[in-house]
């Protein structure tokens, strides 16, 4: 009964409520985007298909993915297809910058991708939004710190692995990315307090900052 009652937890701290998140990838197997401009890819959180993920803004990609439960095994299908998607395109269009920007679970799959493939991938920056995985300061870790143990690997866990990578986050008083803001904050906070962040447009490719609670930050990795 307690397990339940946490893994019930869990999947209420982690779901966007509606805002993003696909249920599979038959969309996903287009040709590449034409190689003029930045091609901008993002990810959705759980709740909804990969065509209605609450992005907006001159998108190239959206992710799709099978993500019914947030956990680790679902984590790392986004990453092995948002890693798949980029390198498509990449290899098409070797010059072209990447932006790349996910909320909420797909936070967590833009940060694992960011943090095992900056090595290997260049000319790509990346939006977090209300990032499970986000390491305080400012504030505390996200949900992912608290929830670990259920979720597993690569959910689990925070950290700022993200190499010469620019990377924004954002976390305004939501407990998802940051645990001080406390679980009551949950779900009002974590769908309402982010109305302008969807529009990737408002994201420059460099941006390397945290934006947290309205107030601006510099980077610290």
């Amino acid at each position: 009964m307690r397990t339940s009652r946490i893994v019930a937890a869990l999947a209420s701290l982690l779901l966007t409520a509606g805002i993003s998140v696909a249920q599979g990838t038959a969309a996903q197997a287009a040709a590449t985007a034409p190689c003029e401009g930045t091609y901008t890819i993002v990810v959705g959180g759980t709740g909804s298909k990969w065509y209605d993920d609450g992005f907006t803004g001159n998108i190239q990609q959206h992710v799709g993915y099978p993500t019914q439960i947030p956990n680790g095994a679902s984590a790392r299908a986004g990453v092995n297809e948002l890693n798949r998607l980029v390198r498509d395109q990449r290899a098409a269009c070797p010059n072209q910058h990447v932006k790349m920007g996910g909320y909420s679970l797909g936070a967590a799959v833009v940060h694992i991708w960011v943090s095992e493939n900056w090595r290997t991938f260049g000319n790509v920056n990346a939006i977090l939004i209300a990032d499970p995985k986000r390491q305080g300061n400012p504030g505390a870790d996200g949900g992912a710190v608290p929830f670990g143990g259920v979720v597993g690997a690569p959910l689990a866990g925070a950290d700022r692995n993200f190499g010469n990578v620019p990377v924004k986050t954002i976390c305004h008083w939501d407990y998802v990315c940051d645990e001080s803001a406390g679980i009551w904050t949950y779900p009002g906070n974590h769908v309402n307090n982010y109305p302008h962040d969807f529009n990737m447009d408002h994201h420059n490719d460099s941006a390397n900052e945290q934006w947290y609670n309205g107030a601006w930050h510099p980077a610290s990795w």
